[in-house]
């Protein structure tokens, strides 16, 4: 065979296997459609007997319903009519309780206007009865007028008088009463608590003034501190700050300052100089500054000593030094740095004495006159120095306050401030403890009985003791014995309102009436 022949047969097999191939497409289409039209008609009947049973179904479910329905309906509708009757039945009840509250009601008001009818009469026969009481008052009044002598508004007055007495009477014998029971309490508990504080604890006292002596061995040498046209007295009182006072006293030389550190700087400083005998102005400054030196050490120790003595530990160190300045201050003639020792003590023995922090009490009272160490170099009251210093340096509150209060600059509201006051004034007041200026003395004196004297009925006034107490003498004719109590507490608040004074002054009422006549 050609290859022509070949070829030709194999496209005439390629083209018998296409159309046997196409015809078995047909055929497989053709069958897969029977059979898919016969998978659909049995899908169509399944689904109509699913609907079918659906249907049956839901008509049950439906009738069940409807059942269920109407006899809940029934049920509220049962209900509803058993709650209707019931109310009904309560609306009955009610309009009958209505009813007969009414009927009450009006028996009630019937029964009131019967009542108001009679006391209406009443009333009137009351009104009449009065009307003759009134007239034989008005009687009465004018008998009594014509018996007595007085009218009406004489006899109110005599009997407000009468009572105005009798009320004062009781009123100064009750204040009388209280005073005296008060008084003995206060100074049997006071004279027991001052007694330990003062038995426990005595101190020496040296009065300082605001000038120191100084002892020469010979009056040569007060030329030779004056120096060559006075340059070593000069350069002395430049120096420290003081006055130098030369004169005729014999082999002695006064240093004057009212600052008593710098007073102490140039007694130092001179008796140094008097003591080495070279004098000139290279020498002072150096005797001068060594002189400085020595008084800040004893300022310190003399802190250190304060704080020891007392048992007061834990305070800043500038305060120890204040309160070393203040072993060179005095008040009226009393130690200031002695009086805070004493006061500290004191306070001390009186808060053991009441159940009270005696620690504080001590720091407190040792600190209350601090402001005094400054009060020379800052502006001020030394209370608010003071105040302003313990701030400074962290004190206690407690103390701060009781620093504040010891003067009454602020009231005391803790019991270790009033401690504070009472030892103050207890170390300050008692006799020989300071003294004071002969004409503020005199003045406060007078002060004292002027202020006795402007009350009426006073005839006299005597201030004695030295001030601590002021006797009055009254016109018996004016003041009444119990005028006396209560004139008493008068003078005694003017005197504490306009006063300052140390410790306390008695005041003390006489009232006498005398008889006098002549046997001729």
């Amino acid at each position: 065979m050609t290859s022509q022949q070949i070829l030709t047969l194999v496209i005439v097999g390629l083209v018998a296997a296409l159309v046997g191939g196409v015809i078995a497409f047909f055929l497989g289409v053709a069958y897969r459609k029977r059979v898919a039209e016969a998978e659909i008609g049995s899908a169509e009947q399944e689904s109509k007997r699913i609907i079918n049973d659906a249907i049956k179904n839901a008509e049950s479910k439906k009738k069940e319903a409807v059942l269920e329905a109407k006899e809940e309906v029934l049920k509220i509708r049962t209900d509803a009519d058993r709650d209707l009757k019931e109310r009904r039945n309560e609306i009955q009840r009610q309009e009958r309780r209505i009813l007969q509250k009414e009927e009450q009601l009006d028996k009630k008001t019937e029964n009131l206007e019967s009542k108001e009818e009679t006391l209406n009469k009443k009333i009137r026969e009351a009104d009449k009865i009065k009307e003759d009481l009134e007239g034989v008052k008005g009687e009465q009044w004018a008998l009594l007028e014509k018996i007595s002598g007085f009218t009406v508004e004489q006899a109110k007055d005599y009997l407000l008088q009468n009572l105005e007495n009798e009320i004062k009477h009781e009123s100064a014998l009750k204040i009388k009463e209280l005073e005296q029971n008060l008084k003995e309490e206060g100074e049997k508990k006071s004279r027991e608590i001052v007694t330990l504080a003062i038995q426990k604890y005595a101190a020496d006292y040296v009065a300082e003034a605001t000038v120191s002596v100084v002892a020469l061995p010979s009056d040569e040498m007060k030329g030779r501190i004056i120096g060559r046209e006075g340059r070593n007295i000069r350069t002395l009182e430049t120096l420290t700050g003081v006055d130098l006072i030369i004169d005729d006293t014999p082999e002695a030389i006064t240093v004057s300052s009212f600052d008593p550190v710098r007073r102490e700087i140039a007694r130092r400083a001179l008796e140094s100089l008097i003591h080495d005998g070279r004098i000139h102005p290279a020498k002072i400054e150096e005797t001068v500054e060594k002189a400085r030196k020595e008084v800040d050490a004893a300022i310190k120790q003399e802190g250190e000593r304060a704080t020891f003595e007392t048992g007061v530990y834990g305070l800043h160190p500038e305060l120890v030094k204040l309160l070393g300045k203040m072993k060179y201050r005095t008040s009226y003639g009393q130690n200031v740095l002695q009086h805070s020792i004493e006061v500290s003590h004191i306070a001390g023995l009186m808060a053991a004495e009441l159940g009270v922090d005696v620690t504080l009490a001590k720091r407190a009272g040792l600190l209350h006159d601090i402001g005094k160490a400054l009060d020379h170099e800052i502006e001020g009251s030394h209370v608010q120095i003071g105040v302003e210093v313990a701030r400074k340096y962290k004190e206690n509150e407690a103390v701060i306050h009781a620093i504040h209060a010891h003067h009454n600059d602020v009231e005391p509201k803790t019991i270790i401030a009033v401690l504070v006051q009472a030892a103050d004034a207890i170390s300050a007041a008692r006799p020989g403890a300071r003294r004071e200026n002969l004409e503020a003395y005199i003045r406060r004196l007078e002060k004292l009985e002027e202020i006795a004297e402007s009350f009426k009925g006073v005839e006299r006034s005597f201030a004695i003791q030295a001030g601590r107490e002021i006797r009055v003498m009254v016109k018996p004719e004016q003041v009444s014995d119990d005028d006396i109590v209560l004139m008493a507490r008068d003078i005694v608040k003017k005197i504490e309102s306009e006063m300052e004074y140390p410790g306390q002054i008695k005041v003390h009422i006489v009232r006498e009436s005398r008889a006098i006549e002549f046997a001729k």
